[in-house]
Parts: structure tokens; sequence; C-alpha cells
């Protein structure tokens, strides 16, 4: 309920900004920045609306030719781009450098995430990373870890935390193992739905291993050893909304600045995303045909790109993902 009245109050502001003809800046030009200037156009043409980001363009990590659709978009539809600009909300100079005539009516900050793992012991969490840390440390099964240190200029992984009984997936890990110098053992995955439900996966599986090596039962055919996480598939893929009639498609994008490619746009691309979340919604409500697309989804027999497990433990080509 408390969702619900924070999302009524926040349209309410937007519609008296349509009224008044008022200004509204979004600091963050990344993927849930675009979205919400351009829903906000969309659905309420009178606000004057401006988007910056301390980067050269919008869309950073993501492919040249999605920054380029949405920035057309955005351009055709009025919205006032400002790229390589700090966000100084404090200083009158910012203000005037993005065309307005003192601060914005509204401004909406969509820059970056921030670990919320305050219930957490510190001998866990990150000292660096997104928002300034604070991210669960796992291993590559997903089991929490106590964060290690550098000796000689190399990094010591630390040891399993509570006997290795409690995982860490989606949102609240570190998102990667390793480092960059080192040679990544699992490099950095986006803080998105889908690597989240993978990883809950992974989870739940080693957890009925772990169960049966410890206490038995689950059946003759369940294995016992714990299988290691990897970077999912369909962590490179990105939908971005530009309202609800235009939409870009990225996939195979990675790590890497730049990596990726758009195969799908304009209005087909508005159907997809649509049809995404329709069957994902039907799935959280135990509806048939979410629920026999998305298990489909994480249980996909044979990844024949990306980082996907190409071999099942076992040895063969499926998916692995029986317990």
């Amino acid at each position: 309920m408390r969702d619900a009245a924070h999302i009524l109050e926040e349209y309410h502001k937007i519609a008296d900004l349509n009224k008044g003809n008022k200004t509204c800046l979004v600091v963050g030009a990344g993927f849930i920045g675009v979205e919400l200037a351009t829903e906000i156009e969309y659905f309420f043409p009178q606000v004057k609306l401006t988007i910056i980001d301390f980067l050269k363009r919008c869309l950073g990590p993501l492919p040249d030719s999605a920054a380029e659709y949405c920035s057309e978009y955005m351009h055709a539809a009025g919205i006032a781009e400002f790229y390589e600009k700090k966000y100084a909300p404090d200083d009158p100079a910012f203000w005037k450098d993005i065309g307005l005539e003192g601060k914005a009516d509204k401004e909406y900050v969509c820059i970056g995430v921030k670990a919320s793992n305050y219930f957490m012991p510190k001998e866990v969490l990150s000292d660096k990373g997104p928002g300034g840390g604070g991210w669960v440390h796992m291993n590559e099964h997903l089991q929490v870890e106590l964060k290690g240190e550098f000796k000689d200029g190399k990094e010591v992984r630390g040891e399993l935390w509570a006997d290795g009984c409690v995982f860490a997936v989606g949102d609240c890990n570190y998102g990667c193992i390793g480092n960059p110098k080192q040679g990544w053992v699992l490099p950095p995955i986006p803080k998105i739905s889908y690597p989240g439900e993978e990883q809950a996966l992974h989870a739940v599986i080693n957890i009925i291993r772990m169960d049966k090596k410890k206490f038995g039962g689950h059946g003759c055919l369940t294995s016992t050893t714990m299988v290691k996480t990897w970077w999912p598939w369909g962590a490179g893929m990105f939908a971005t909304s530009l309202g609800p009639h235009d939409a870009c498609f990225v996939m195979a994008a990675n790590e890497e600045k730049g990596s990726g490619y758009m195969v799908n746009w304009w209005l087909p691309a508005a159907i997809q995303k649509e049809f995404i979340e329709t069957t994902k919604i039907d799935e959280c409500k135990d509806g048939m045909i979410g629920w026999m697309i998305w298990y489909f989804v994480h249980h996909t027999p044979v990844h024949l790109w990306g980082r996907g497990r190409q071999l099942a433990p076992c040895g063969s080509t499926c998916c692995g993902w029986h317990p």
C-alpha cells in the first residue's frame, strides 16, 4: 500500500507540473532515466523536460546504435539533452549551462544503485562498488563469504560465512568475483531482474544439493556436488522503452563498454517489451502461459551463444538444473 500511495503521489505531482507548464530535470541518462523522461513526455506533454548525464551520451555502457536511436527520439520529442555535465544543484552556473533559469520545478535523480545490506555484518560487505560499497561478498556457489584482503598486490579470498548456509543473489551481492588485474573469476553482472532470477535458481539447486550431502534424501538422482554460477546469457539483454509505442532492444552486451547489438527497435520492440512484462506478471500470478514461458527461459536445454552453461554437471548437454 505504501508503494501504491507513493506512485499516486508522484502522479499528482507530475500532473500539476503539466498544468503549469513547469520544468523537470532527470539526472542520469541510463536506460532508467531515458525511460522516465520519455514516459513523462508522452503522458504529460506540457512538462518541459531536460535530461543530463556525466558521460558523453545516453545509455553509457550500451552500443552506439542504441544510444543514437534513443537520443534521436528524445530530440524529436523536445527533451533537452546535456551530456558531460556534473550534477551540481546548488551551483547557479549549473542551471544556466543546461538552459534553465534557476532550479527545475521537479528533479528525478536516476544515477547508480545503493546497497541496502545494513542488516549484514560488515565483515561480509564490500568496501568498494556502486554507491560507495556495502555489497555482499559471495563465492562461485553464491554462498556469502568474508571479504578478502590484498597481500603482495594479490587478492586473497575470504572464508565462508555462517558455514556456507547463507546465499546472496541479485541486487544484494557484489556482482562479481575477482578483479580485472588478476582476471575475473566472474565479471561484473548488471543489477537487473534477469540475473537475479537466474542466480536464485542456481542458489536453490545448490541448497538442495547441500542438504542432501548433509542430511540425505532428495532421491538417488540428486547430485551432492554444488554447481558454480556463471554470467547469465540474459544479463546482456536490455529493453529500453521510449514511451508506450517505441523502444529499442539490445542483446549480447557484457561488461565491456559499448558491447552488444541493437537487434529490435520502434513498434516491434515496444510490443516485445509489453509481451515480456505481461507474461512475467502472469507467471507471478501462477498463470499457466507465463509459467510455461519463463520456466523454459531459466531451464534452456542448450545455450548456443554467450556465457551460459554448455554442459550439465553430469556431462550431458541438458540444462543441468535438475537437483
